[in-house]
C-alpha cells in the first residue's frame, strides 16, 4: 500500500466508497490525514464503517475545513451537470482529485523519476495494460499494475526508480488527475464512448490528449481521426511520439499489424526504407485479431522504450495467456469452439470478434447503447444464427430481421445451450459460439465478469468432455463497467444527491480497504 503523505495532518473529504474508495481513505488516513468519508448507498457506508471509518453526510459539513475533496470517477465532474459535492468543494474553492492524482503526487515527493506507463482509450486498454506488464514481468522488471484494471492504485507497491508501474487510465480517472505525466503515455483509439458524461466527442478527446500530452514519450494509434489529429499535433510540437497502426503501411517508423505480422518500416539513406517484420502474431494464440495487432503494436513500442531486448518483447507477446472476457477461448466440443467476449459491451468491441472468426453463432443482447448492432450489418454474412437476450433482444430482432436467422431465447442459459446445439448439427469446419453480447450487461448481471462467468458455467453444463485444456485466465476485474453502472446509478436516482459511492467519517484506524 502507498501510504499518501500529501496531505498529512490536513482534513479532505471523500466521496465514493465503492470501487477504490475504501482503499483511497485507509491510504490517506495511513499518511496521516482526517478523512470524512460519505456514501449515498447505505451498504457503502456500512462497509466503510467495518473498515473503521465513520460516516459523515457531507452535506453537512463545514466545507472551509476541508483542503481536498476526493471523488470516485464514478460520480460525474463535468457533464450531464456536476456531482453535488463538486458543487459544494467548487463552492468553497477546494480542489477536486482523484486517486490517481494521490499517486502521482506521492510520486513527485518520494520519487520523481520513477518509471510509469499510463495506458487509455476507448478500446484495448485491459489488454494493453496487462500485455506490457506481462512483458515486462518476463524481461525480469519490478512491476506493479493497476488503476482502472485489477488493484487500486493506492494498494500497490509505492513508486521507486528501480520500479516499474503500468497503469490503466479511464478518462474520468484522467479528468482527476491534472498533475499526469507519465514516462510513457498511451493512447490506442477513440470512438464515441461516455459522452454523457464528457458533452462531446472534442471533449472527450481532450482528455485523453492531455495523458499523451504530458507525457515524456507517447504512443499513439493512428487508425481514427481523432488519435490521428492528436499524432499529428503532438508531431508538430516536437513531441517523442511513435504511432501504431493497422491502416498506414507506408507510415516511417509506426509499429503497425498488417497480415498477421508485427511490421515497422525505417528510413534508410539514399530515400530508401526497410520494412522489418517484427513478429508474427500467430505464434501469440491469445492476441488473435486486428485489434490485438493494435495492442501488441503498443505493448512493442512500449517495452522498446523501456530497454527491454526485441527477443525478450517476442518471448513475453508469445508467453501473454490472455484476459478473462476478452475473446477468451473457454471450451471444445468437438469441432465448436466456445469464446467467451463477454467484456465486448458495445458494438465497437464486439466487431473486433466479429472479424476474428467465421462460421459464427452468435450470442447477443443485454443493456443496449446507442446505435444498437447496426454499425455491425456488414459483418452480419458472418453468422450463422444469432441467439438474443435481455432488454435489447426485440430491437436486435428488428435489426436481424431478414438478414440474419435468429431466436429470442431471454437468458444466457438457454442461448448458450441453443447455440451449442445448432452449432454442433451445421456443417461448419470449425463452428464458434461467440458470447460477444455488444451490450452492457446490467439488466441482467451485476458487471460483465458475472456475464461471463455465467457463460463459462453454462457451457461446462453442456457436456461432462469439455477440454479442460483450456484454462480461464485471471480476472483483472477492470473498472470500465463498474464506471458504466456507477454513472447510470448516478443518472437514475431519484435522490436530489444521487446514488454513488461517497465517502464520509472519520478515520477511527486501519480498517481493510475494499475494493
Amino acid at each position: 500500500m502507498i501510504a499518501v503523505s500529501t496531505f498529512s495532518g490536513k482534513t479532505v473529504a471523500l466521496f465514493g466508497l465503492g470501487g477504490s474508495g475504501l482503499s483511497t481513505a485507509k491510504a490517506l488516513a495511513v499518511g496521516g490525514a482526517r478523512v470524512f468519508v460519505w456514501d449515498d448507498s447505505e451498504s457503502a457506508r456500512e462497509k466503510a464503517s467495518a473498515a473503521g471509518f465513520s460516516p459523515y453526510d457531507l452535506r453537512e459539513a463545514d466545507w472551509s475545513l476541508f483542503h481536498a475533496l476526493i471523488l470516485t470517477p464514478g460520480a460525474p465532474l463535468t457533464h450531464p451537470a456536476p456531482h453535488w459535492t463538486v458543487l459544494k468543494a467548487q463552492a468553497a474553492g477546494v480542489e477536486v482529485i482523484g486517486d490517481i492524482e494521490l499517486f502521482l503526487r506521492e510520486r513527485a515527493r518520494h520519487a520523481p523519476r520513477a518509471p510509469l506507463v499510463a495506458i487509455t482509450g476507448t478500446n484495448g486498454k485491459s489488454t494493453t495494460t496487462s500485455l506490457i506488464a506481462h512483458i515486462l514481468r518476463e524481461a525480469g522488471c519490478d512491476v506493479q499494475m493497476g488503476g482502472n484494471i485489477g488493484v487500486p492504485i493506492l494498494e500497490l507497491e509505492p513508486p521507486s526508480e528501480q520500479r516499474i508501474h503500468v497503469v490503466e487510465c479511464s478518462t474520468f480517472q484522467i479528468d482527476l488527475a491534472p498533475s499526469l505525466n507519465p514516462s510513457v503515455g498511451v493512447l490506442l483509439n477513440l470512438t464515441p464512448d461516455h459522452i454523457d458524461r464528457h458533452g462531446t466527442m472534442e471533449n472527450y478527446a481532450a482528455i485523453k490528449q492531455r495523458l499523451v500530452e504530458h507525457s515524456d514519450f507517447a504512443v499513439v494509434g493512428r487508425d481514427d481521426i481523432f488519435c490521428e489529429a492528436i499524432f499529428q499535433f503532438l508531431k508538430r510540437l516536437g513531441h517523442a511520439v511513435v504511432g501504431i497502426t493497422n491502416s498506414q503501411p507506408q507510415a516511417l517508423g509506426a509499429v503497425r499489424f498488417e497480415a498477421g505480422l508485427l511490421r515497422r518500416v525505417f528510413a534508410l539513406p539514399a530515400m530508401k526504407t526497410l520494412d522489418e517484420t517484427l513478429i508474427d502474431l500467430a505464434r501469440a494464440p491469445a492476441l488473435r485479431g486486428a485489434h490485438n495487432g493494435q495492442n501488441a503494436a503498443a505493448a512493442f513500442s512500449v517495452c522498446e522504450r523501456l530497454g527491454v531486448t526485441h527477443d525478450e518483447i517476442v518471448a513475453g507477446l508469445k508467453s501473454y495467456p490472455g484476459l478473462a472476457h476478452r475473446m477468451e477461448q473457454v471450451a471444445r466440443h468437438g469441432e465448436v469452439l466456445f469464446v467467451n467476449d463477454s467484456k465486448a459491451t458495445n458494438a465497437d468491441a464486439a466487431e473486433k470478434a466479429l472479424l476474428s472468426f467465421n462460421d459464427i453463432f452468435w450470442i447477443i443482447g443485454g443493456k443496449a447503447k446507442e446505435g444498437g448492432i447496426t454499425p455491425l450489418r456488414r459483418l452480419f454474412p458472418k453468422v450463422r444464427k444469432a441467439y438474443l437476450i435481455g432488454a435489447a433482444a426485440q430491437d436486435f430482432a428488428h435489426t436481424l430481421e431478414g438478414v440474419v436467422d435468429y431466436e429470442q431465447c431471454g437468458t444466457l442459459d438457454v442461448a448458450t445451450a441453443a447455440a451449442a446445439r445448432d452449432a454442433a448439427a451445421s456443417d461448419a469446419p470449425e463452428p464458434v459460439v461467440l458470447l460477444s453480447p455488444a451490450c452492457a450487461s446490467y439488466d441482467q448481471f451485476p458487471n460483465f465478469e458475472k456475464r461471463g462467468d455465467a457463460f463459462r458455467e453454462a457451457v461446462k453444463g453442456l457436456d461432462s468432455r469439455v477440454d479442460a485444456s483450456f484454462e480461464t485466465p485471471a480476472s483483472q476485474a477492470p473498472q470500465d463497467e463498474v464506471e458504466e453502472v456507477e454513472a447510470e446509478v448516478l443518472a437514475a436516482s431519484t435522490s436530489p444527491h444521487p446514488e454513488e459511492p461517497a465517502l464520509a467519517g472519520v478515520s477511527k484506524g486501519e480498517g481493510g480497504a475494499g475494493h
